[in-house]
């Protein structure tokens, strides 16, 4: 798919972090790009300095998100581009004893399933409905209506300690990729997902500096955490080589994530 101009993407999550700097590397190709956030202020600045538009939209709601490709839509016409970048984390071990009194907990229902509903069925209610809207578009030169990206994360195949949640909610995205990719075949829709590892985004800043120094130390090669723009290098490699679909890539720096 050539970038530019005429081409219309949407990227959740795209107030900060992965989806940012998708959509930074997106708008500099000179595609119109929309920004679905619950960040509003976040998300108004960026899109403002890309010359995009902002919508509010919670990926839990169908409502919400009819509402965000509405508006999306209004504005720059029917996306051939979706990137999902939306989605959250939590942490708790299956069942666990407490060291100070002995008493037994298990992770609680309502936690594994709000991180279920937010980064699995969320990316899916997005695909459904981006995928929709792409069926009414002529196909272009080459057969495609449109291209997919999304996110996973390296927890899908080694998650760790207290990601049971994260780590089936991200292992579903990975499990549906291809499914999705072969539903969409005869409609020229191409769709991919990315397993980032450890990556320099504003949740991993709030982390102490001696926290970060150790995942750094971590990575096989390069010694770092990842950047936003190498994710989104990735990202825009997926839309624009039109013999990328049904593919699931890691972009880790080699690691392995260890139990804890």
């Amino acid at each position: 798919m050539k970038l530019d101009s005429t081409i219309a993407a949407v990227v959740t999550g795209g107030a900060s972090g992965l989806g940012e700097a998708t959509a930074r590397q997106l708008a500099a190709k000179g595609v119109k790009v929309a920004i679905f956030d619950l960040q509003a202020e976040k998300g108004m600045a960026v899109a403002a300095e890309i010359g995009g538009v902002f919508c509010e939209v919670n990926v839990t709601s169908d409502e919400s998100v009819d509402a965000g490709f509405a508006k999306a839509r209004a504005a720059h016409g029917q996306e051939r581009i979706l990137v999902n970048c939306a989605g959250t984390g939590n942490a708790a071990k299956t069942a666990s004893r407490s060291k100070e009194d002995g008493s037994i907990k298990h992770f609680p229902l309502d936690a594994f399933d709000r991180i279920i509903q937010i980064n699995l069925v969320g990316t899916f209610r997005c695909i459904a409905k981006s995928a929709a809207g792409m069926l009414t578009l002529d196909p272009m030169e080459d057969g495609e209506r449109g291209a997919m990206v999304n996110t996973a994360s390296v927890a899908a195949e080694d998650g760790q300690m207290g990601q049971a949640a994260y780590s089936a909610s991200k292992g579903g995205v990975v499990g549906m990729t291809l499914p999705i990719a072969r539903d969409l075949m005869s409609e020229g829709i191409r769709v991919n997902t990315i397993l980032p590892g450890i990556f320099n985004t504003p949740l991993m800043n709030g982390a102490p500096q001696q926290v970060k120094d150790a995942l750094a130390a971590s990575v096989p090669f390069p010694k770092r955490l990842g950047n936003p723009e190498e994710y989104a290098m990735v990202a825009l490699t997926m839309i624009e080589c039109g013999y990328f679909n049904g593919e699931d890539v890691r972009i880790d720096g080699a690691i392995r994530m260890a139990p804890r």
